[in-house]
């Protein structure tokens, strides 16, 4: 028969440092202004071509 490997029930630590949680999002900000940005354009493009494809 196999053995079960049991887990340690051990209770780690809670270090009395606070963890600070500083994401940086300049780069999703940018991307998201960059595809707010084409998406007008392409939407526009589109309106003005149906002007001239009626």
């Amino acid at each position: 028969m196999a053995k079960k490997n049991k887990k340690p029930t051990s209770v780690s630590s809670i270090s009395s440092a606070p963890i600070e949680f500083n994401p940086d999002y300049t780069d999703v900000k940018k991307d998201l202004a960059r595809i707010g940005l084409l998406a007008g354009f392409f939407i526009t493009a589109l309106v003005v071509l149906s002007f001239f494809l009626k």
